[in-house]
């Protein structure tokens, strides 16, 4: 009997703390929602810019070079994904201090080598680009007179994902929410001087784009120097062993963000090759995606802390504790989501688009967007967990299986069906990635090997 009410306490016990230890993935959470959403918000102003210049060749010029290097910048985004999980299980290390300047330095190398690199390559990334986009002459000479301002400011944009990718690991959360939102401010302010003011046109929104970015890292490297309490690097953190392990998760990351890029690509090229009135259609619902995607991350990010924390500290349990914490309030947001989404989304497509036409034709999809957020919380979660743990391995595998075995599959056996059999594919993909992800989760946690390296 009294092992049994000892027993009844230390489940209480674990309830309370279940549920306290909440408010501290919240706290993680919130800032990153709200620095995600400020972003496409204040980007908005450099569209607004353009827009209201003389000629419309502008416009499309600077959004083509913007969109070049925006492309390239997300495919290096697994430089963000490592930093963070390598710099959250420093955290959890009983020597954290020595254990995050480590990292700090190493990802920072890394950065530099990519950012350096970028400029070596900037002349043959800027003919690709031109060869892929085919403008019109107007067009791309204002291409170019952005893109070769603009280009400087990559090792800043490399730079950027690394430390913001630390402090999130850090749970630094608050810091790169006002960092973000300065640094797009900063951007937002420039914009309007440099063309309004100093008549600088296209150039001057690539320059106020570049003083931003590197505002930000100035800023973003400020605060993590300060974390590392002035620990300089060391000889020995560049090993080779160092460095095949930083290149072995490093490159899975990027394969398994090409494979999602492809998902994408494809998506938006086929959806061209289906008509003008399709192509604008995907272009609307790939704003709900982005919704979806701000909120959902939020969540990941505050996860890939916390689990990284725990499997520093080398905690199976604490690990599996965070994930279904992340899962819940992940399913929470979904929900929210898909309410939204069913009760204002004619709304928001009217927001969207002045065309009727186009809202008729987005309207039909609605019910896809609203069941979208459900199918795809899961995947967003569990990429947080698996970057928190660094088993990149297991999100390359799942995302390459997920891409080859479900999206286009689905696509070739729905495309009679026309433009929505991409959509049919996409949320196939999300829900396959979710499914896969978690299936890699618990296998490994009945295999003891959460904290595994």
């Amino acid at each position: 009997m009294q092992k049994r009410v000892q027993e009844d306490k230390q489940s209480l016990r674990q309830s309370e703390t279940f549920w306290h230890d909440h408010t501290r993935l919240l706290t993680l959470a919130l800032p990153m929602i709200l620095a995600n959403i400020t972003t496409p918000l204040l980007g908005l102003v450099d569209t607004a810019v353009l827009g209201h210049m003389s000629a419309p060749a502008m416009l499309a010029g600077a959004a083509v070079g913007a969109l070049i290097l925006t492309q390239i910048y997300w495919v290096c985004g697994f430089l963000r994904m490592s930093s963070t999980g390598l710099s959250a299980q420093a955290r959890g290390h009983k020597d954290a201090t020595l254990s995050s300047a480590k990292v700090l330095w190493q990802t920072l190398a890394v950065a530099s080598i990519l950012g350096l690199g970028l400029l070596i390559l900037q002349a043959p990334i800027l003919t690709a680009g031109l060869a892929l986009a085919s403008p019109s002459d107007a067009v791309a000479v204002h291409l170019t007179e952005y893109y070769q301002v603009r280009v400087w400011g990559a090792p800043a944009a490399m730079l950027n994902l690394a430390l913001i990718g630390y402090l999130v690991g850090q749970q630094k959360t608050r810091t790169v929410m006002i960092i973000q939102i300065i640094g797009n401010l900063v951007n937002a302010g420039l914009d309007i001087t440099f063309v309004y003011v100093l008549s600088m046109s296209v150039a001057g929104v690539a320059l106020a784009s570049l003083i931003a970015e590197y505002s930000m890292a100035f800023m973003a490297m400020y605060v993590a120097l300060k974390q590392v309490r002035g620990i300089t690097p060391q000889a020995s953190w560049f090993n080779r062993a160092a460095r095949k392990i930083l290149m072995k998760l490093n490159t899975d990351m990027l394969l398994r963000n090409l494979a999602l890029q492809a998902c994408l690509a494809f998506l938006t090229i086929q959806g061209v090759r289906f008509g003008e009135m399709p192509a604008a259609v995907n272009a609307i619902l790939l704003q709900f995606f982005v919704l979806i995607a701000l909120g959902l991350d939020g969540v990941a990010y505050a996860v890939e802390a916390l689990v990284g924390e725990a499997k520093g500290a080398n905690n199976a349990s604490e690990i599996k504790r965070r994930t279904y914490q992340g899962l819940f309030w992940s399913s929470l947001f979904a929900i929210g989501y898909s309410a939204i989404f069913y009760f204002g989304g004619h709304g928001i497509i009217s927001l969207l688009t002045e065309h009727q036409n186009i809202v008729s034709a987005a309207l039909t999809y609605l019910p896809l967007m609203v069941i979208l957020p459900l199918l795809a919380h899961w995947c967003f979660l569990y990429d947080g967990v698996f970057v928190g743990l660094t088993k990149s391995s297991s999100m390359r595998d799942t995302m390459i299986i997920s891409a080859i075995a479900v999206y286009f599959p689905v696509w070739f056996f729905t495309q009679s069906l026309g433009n929505i059999s991409l959509w049919y594919a996409l949320l196939a993909f999300l829900l396959a990635r979710g499914i896969t992800l978690g299936w890699s989760f618990e296998r490994l946690s009945q295999r003891n090997a959460l904290c595994d390296s």
